[in-house]
């Protein structure tokens, strides 16, 4: 193993590792803060690049405080609890900002400041325990590999955290999924997401967006963090400023979260979603809206084959952004504006760049802090065409 040695952390990588240089090589360090003064012994050597463990810290950066949890650094359900929160809101418009000039080439990017969640603690609705080797639950570990039995957890919802203690001891299941049901109720159940049921029987949760209730069956996606599932929708409504004559695409629409709303400032909306249980809660969550259409099929192929205008588009897709034959199709319906919701700033800056190149503009980006304590970011791009 090498000698340590000491470095000057400079700034914050997408993936929540600090990084600095010693002589011209970037040196990316797990739990390393910008500002802070480190002694790091290299993990693993890249050539032109590395990976460090910091064997102390010399100067702390201003931005460290006190984690909560007992279980920081090891479990792998938290980076940034050694951060301030308002460190931790920069850091996250930073790389936003860092990720679409050098992966989308984007140089002048409005990026506004990232949006505080209302409770950067307590916030998640839903998580996914493991059972480890001695039959306690717990989370996957920083290792990605092995499972780490907890004894508390501070980012999740307290009815959560009461049916953990509750299970503690349980061994039934290899993987158990907890969630809460609405933003203001303290009914919990509990989910076994490996054959996709739920322990009580009910087979769906219900949440309430903005007085709109939505109905998420087992293994459908829903935003873990709900009251900036709102924020969201307020984010995402205010950038379109529809009138009401608009036909308007809502892709990778999930259980029609999006929808509800569009459909509810636009003439025509059309829905298209290939997972069949999203589209069956979509179905039942859009019942009494008559001009929007639900297609369960790719976006790809339903667009290649859409005929007519496309006023507006709103995408969410999945981390791994759009396939470039989604990304084509949505090019050729030239839609007069985009807003493109990411939960990866990288893939979204890698389809920005096709969508600028084909003739959009990128209006502004917004982060949104869905996943307070994580590296984890939510942002919503405006585009608009031939402006």
């Amino acid at each position: 193993m090498s000698d340590p040695i000491e470095l000057t952390i400079t700034g914050v990588t997408y993936g929540g590792h600090g990084i600095g240089r010693h002589e011209g090589k970037a040196i990316f360090v797990p739990f390393a803060l910008p500002g802070d003064q480190v002694l790091v012994t290299i993990s693993e050597d890249k050539g032109r690049f590395a990976f460090g463990v910091i064997t102390e810290v010399i100067t702390p950066s201003p931005d460290r405080v006190m984690a909560r949890c007992r279980h920081f650094g090891v479990c792998g359900g938290c980076h940034w609890q050694h951060a301030d929160y308002a460190a931790q809101l920069r850091y996250k418009q930073s790389i936003v900002r860092d990720q679409l000039q050098r992966i989308g080439g984007i140089r002048e990017a409005i990026v506004h400041p990232t949006i505080a969640s209302p409770d950067p603690w307590q916030y998640r609705t839903h998580v996914t325990f493991h059972t480890a080797s001695d039959g306690r639950l717990g989370y996957i570990a920083q290792d990605d590999q092995t499972v780490l039995a907890i004894e508390e957890c501070h980012i999740i919802r307290p009815p959560l955290m009461a049916m953990f203690e509750q299970h503690i001891a349980s061994t039934e299941h290899p993987r158990v999924r907890f969630q809460v049901g609405s933003a203001d109720s303290d009914r919990a159940i509990a989910v076994g997401s490996h054959d996709e049921y739920l322990l009580t029987g009910e087979g769906v949760t219900e949440y309430t967006i903005r007085d709109h209730r939505f109905q998420v069956s087992a293994g459908s996606f829903f935003q873990v963090n709900l009251m900036q599932t709102e924020t969201l929708i307020e984010q995402v409504m205010s950038r379109l400023a529809l009138t009401g004559r608009e036909r308007v695409l809502d892709l990778y629409s999930g259980v029609g979260l999006f929808t509800a709303f569009l459909a509810q400032a636009s003439r025509a909306v059309i829905a298209i979603e290939s997972f069949g249980p999203a589209v069956s809660d979509a179905r039942v969550n859009l019942a009494s809206f008559t001009h929007v259409e639900i297609l369960q099929d790719t976006v790809e192929r339903v667009l290649f084959n859409l005929k007519g205008k496309v006023d507006a588009v709103v995408l969410d897709p999945p981390r791994a952004g759009m396939k470039p034959d989604a990304l084509r199709a949505l090019i050729s319906k030239k839609p007069r504006q985009i807003i493109y919701v990411s939960c990866d700033p990288s893939t979204l800056a890698r389809d920005l760049k096709g969508l600028i190149k084909a003739g959009y503009r990128l209006i502004d980006a917004q982060p949104i802090d869905m996943f307070p304590h994580t590296y984890h970011i939510e942002t919503i791009a405006h585009l608009r065409y031939g402006e």
